[in-house]
């Protein structure tokens, strides 16, 4: 419920105040009804709805029943009495107070303050003392889940974070030129107490879109339209049909891009390991060339200087051969070592004979996919929008596999980064280079303890994917990512953390990294 729906319910409640309170009902889980009688004479129930993910505030009439079923409802009934004096809103916040007299009678019931947050999935509700104490609370909130505040009995109440915004009641033509050449949907960030679905409201008022940039015309027609917006704050404007079809173009467009950058990038990365994959194969040659210079090398051992930095040797053709050395090495390392050079190129061929196939598949049904989003209307969109992770199609971040068999995502830009970070497990583990720029990385442990195998694994990817790339000894740090958090007002994959341990690695992709 947002917060101009909010301030016109209370507009309306306030006719009605004081209003005696006739008892407490409980319809359903999470729900709360107080029959009250307004001064006007009017009987109807305030009623309140507190969980996740849709509060709400309402009067609706007729007789609702429902016993207290919590310990928290049962001293809702028990403490919450006398009439309700007033309901206000802290500014346009969706969070509302209400204050109720108390009760004289044979054991006094002093008076008490109710508290509806009704802020979406951190929807709550809260009863206080007269000095702001919390008596009870729907559902507690501890430090380990809130850094700002705690809510849980015998604390002192204290809302959510202050924030600032325009108030939608006094400001004026010159006030909203911040928008000037943003889209309208902008208004949501700078305009208090209008949400998502006010917004859309405001631009059916105005005549516009929520893409539509706003100039001088417009930026007038929206100043108008926020002043009968908070007038009459109801939903239900309806659409020309040109307005229509042009909602329906943009909203298609905007869903469409995202999904394509996400294709793209994707694309991008699967053709920079074929082609990669494919070098590795033309390399190939070059193991041969190793392994003659080695079998070479150990047959003329005798004519090769120690300390020497090449050596011309005759082949067993009777060709001149040069072979460059390592002065501190003796001929018989410096033949090791050519083998070795020799074995690992043929062992990234031989690696990528496997992998090259299966990329050219991943990349024919990328590009199947690309093509399908380019023609997709708006339910099919809407569709891959909200497709879950284990689906094909756009996915978030790069994904690979521990040697242990755990899924590991790579953040590939800041918004992935801050994607990635808030809906990871709280016990996956976190990962980030020390002190670069760089891709957050996600480690699905889900709580359990993987090997420090795999936690070298991660660490690499951190290191790899950040500006210590290419780096022989960078810091990574990791910790469980629910000692992670963004701090209020920071860009998105901006973030704060404790509990961190340092592993040391190279700044490179680790051999055994295959995407899944």
């Amino acid at each position: 419920m947002e917060g101009l729906l909010i301030h016109a319910f209370l507009r309306e409640l306030k006719g009605e105040l004081p209003a005696a309170n006739l008892g407490l009902a409980f319809p359903e889980e999470g729900s709360l009804a107080l029959l009250l009688k307004g001064k006007t004479g009017r009987i109807a129930n305030l009623v309140l709805r507190y969980r996740p993910p849709s509060p709400s505030l309402a009067l609706e009439e007729g007789t609702l029943l429902g016993e207290a079923k919590t310990p928290f409802q049962r001293q809702l009934q028990a403490r919450l009495k006398g009439p309700l004096l007033a309901a206000e809103q802290l500014k346009l916040d969706r969070v509302v107070f209400f204050h109720f007299g108390g009760e004289k009678g044979f054991v006094d019931t002093p008076p008490s303050t109710l508290v509806l947050e009704a802020t979406g999935r951190n929807a709550n509700l809260l009863l206080l003392n007269e000095k702001g104490l919390i008596l009870g609370v729907d559902r507690p909130i501890g430090r380990e889940v809130n850094r700002y505040r705690e809510l849980r009995p015998g604390l002192p109440y204290v809302p959510p974070p202050p924030y600032e915004k325009l108030d939608p009641r006094t400001l004026s033509p010159e006030d909203l030129r911040i928008l000037l050449g943003k889209p309208l949907k902008e208004v949501v960030r700078h305009v208090d107490g209008i949400g998502l679905e006010l917004m859309r409201e405001l631009a059916k008022r105005a005549g516009l879109t929520p893409e539509t940039p706003l100039g001088e015309e417009a930026l007038k027609r929206l100043y108008e339209a926020v002043r009968d917006l908070v007038a009459n704050p109801s939903v239900g404007t309806t659409l020309s049909q040109e307005l229509r079809a042009k909602w329906l173009e943009e909203e298609k467009e905007a869903l469409r891009k995202p999904l394509l950058e996400a294709l793209r990038r994707e694309e991008k990365t699967l053709r920079a390991r074929l082609m990669d994959q494919e070098r590795a194969i033309e390399r190939l040659g070059e193991a041969e060339g190793l392994r003659r210079q080695a079998d070479l090398l150990l047959a003329r051992l005798k004519e090769v200087p120690r300390g020497a930095e090449k050596a011309v040797l005759e082949d067993f053709e009777g060709r001149p051969v040069e072979i460059p050395l390592d002065p501190a090495l003796s001929p018989q390392e410096n033949a090791q070592r050519l083998y070795e050079r020799a074995r690992r190129l043929e062992g990234l061929a031989e690696r990528a004979l496997t992998l090259i196939p299966k990329l050219q598949d991943q990349l024919q049904a990328l590009e199947e996919e690309i093509q399908r989003v380019e023609r997709a209307e708006l339910g099919e969109l809407l569709t891959l929008s909200r497709r879950p992770e284990g689906e094909k199609g756009p996915r978030l971040g790069l994904r690979y596999t521990s040697p242990s068999g755990f899924l590991v995502l790579v953040g590939r830009n800041a918004k992935e980064n801050d994607l990635l970070t808030r809906t990871a497990h709280s016990e996956d583990l976190w990962f980030h280079a020390q002190g670069v720029p760089g891709s957050h990385v996600i480690l699905k442990a889900e709580g359990k303890s993987p090997p420090l195998e795999d936690l070298l694994f991660a660490a690499r990817l951190a290191a790899y994917h950040s500006k210590a790339r290419g780096e022989s000894q960078v810091p990574v740090d990791y910790t469980r990512k629910k000692h992670v958090w963004r701090p209020r007002k920071a860009a998105p994959g901006q973030v704060l953390y404790t509990h961190a341990k340092t592993l040391f690695v190279e700044g490179s992709l680790p051999q055994e990294a295959g995407e899944g």
